[in-house]
């Protein structure tokens, strides 16, 4: 996963909303979204499934965690083959039970490559990012969000490029669907940078233009998007609903397949008693495209932030802008 959009409590009708591109090679095998069990015992996460390594670059769980994770890109880091897939860091955080600081303890030792994390336990009313170029997690507060490849709002083209998309499409969206269809559109976005406007990572000039732009395409590395996700949840009177998207890519650039899910009474409210049932959860569904959904009757009603407000919050730390 190389690029990021995250907005918290920025819109009444949609509290929640993530958008993200994967970009790996075409050659690693994968599982397109759906649920699946990490382990015995351990709850289901809805996302892709990296084949390989049997993590994931997103997933969530009807408990209320959610995961992102991509990698750090710096001419000052090198990659060990050695070292543990990153993908593994997402899956550990949905399918775990530990709280962010004991988590992140764990995590910062166990010789990964350069990585970003996002990770939320709505339950707690949490939600963090993190980073082992960084000596310290940052709670994330109400707000809009960007992460490439590396510090958060690292002010990258594509980064405040999409971030700029999430934040016309959150005020002009009037559905699910119609969110939907613009994030992917921001997605889905092959304009290219040069000069000034790159970022200096280690890489050559010309693939340093080639990372620049949100939808990558390398047919000489076989090399670029192989997925664009979005996770939207919408507030139906006092009821949240999510919806999951992912849209799948061909080598050549062409959409392979949109699948779509979606879970009733998620994300769960913080400090409210849960009863044993996890949220609702529909099959994915495989579609050839966005289908209008009859709106709802959207009733105003008091609500409040899906974070904890009442916690002392880090300064945050300045992003990286080399």
């Amino acid at each position: 996963m190389c690029l990021v959009a995250l907005a918290i409590d920025q819109s009444r009708r949609f509290p929640l909303v993530l958008a993200a591109n994967r970009d790996e090679f075409f050659d690693r095998p994968a599982a397109r979204l759906g649920w699946w069990s990490p382990g015995d015992g351990l709850p289901d996460i809805l996302g892709g499934r990296d084949l390989q390594s049997g993590g994931t670059w997103l997933g969530l769980t009807a408990r209320g965690r959610l995961a992102v994770v991509t990698n750090a890109r710096s001419g000052a880091l090198v990659n060990d083959a050695s070292a543990p897939s990153r993908g593994d860091i997402a899956r550990r955080w949905l399918a775990g039970g530990m709280s962010a600081d004991r988590f992140w303890m764990h995590t910062a030792l166990d010789g990964y490559n350069g990585f970003n994390l996002i990770a939320a336990d709505f339950q707690q009313g949490d939600c963090f990012w993190a980073s082992n170029q960084h000596p310290h997690p940052a709670r994330l507060e109400r707000g809009l969000y960007g992460l490439s490849n590396a510090a958060l709002d690292t002010p990258w083209p594509k980064v405040e490029a999409l971030k700029a998309c999430m934040r016309e499409a959150i005020e002009t969206g009037d559905s699910v669907n119609h969110l939907a269809g613009l994030l992917f559109d921001g997605l889905s976005n092959r304009r290219t940078y040069r000069g000034a406007a790159l970022p200096s990572t280690g890489v050559s000039p010309a693939w340093e233009e080639t990372l620049s732009a949100a939808f990558i395409r390398s047919t000489e590395l076989n090399y670029g998007t192989r997925c664009s996700t979005l996770v939207i949840t919408e507030r139906v009177n006092k009821r949240l609903i999510t919806h999951v998207f992912e849209r799948s890519y061909t080598p050549h650039g062409g959409m392979a397949l949109l699948r779509r899910s979606l879970i009733k009474d998620w994300p769960p409210r913080y400090n409210v008693t849960h009863s044993s049932h996890p949220a609702a959860q529909e099959a994915v569904t495989e579609v050839s495209d966005l289908h209008e959904m009859p709106p709802a009757a959207v009733r105003k009603t008091r609500v409040r932030s899906l974070l904890k407000p009442d916690i002392p919050l880090p300064k945050r730390p300045a992003g990286n802008t080399a």
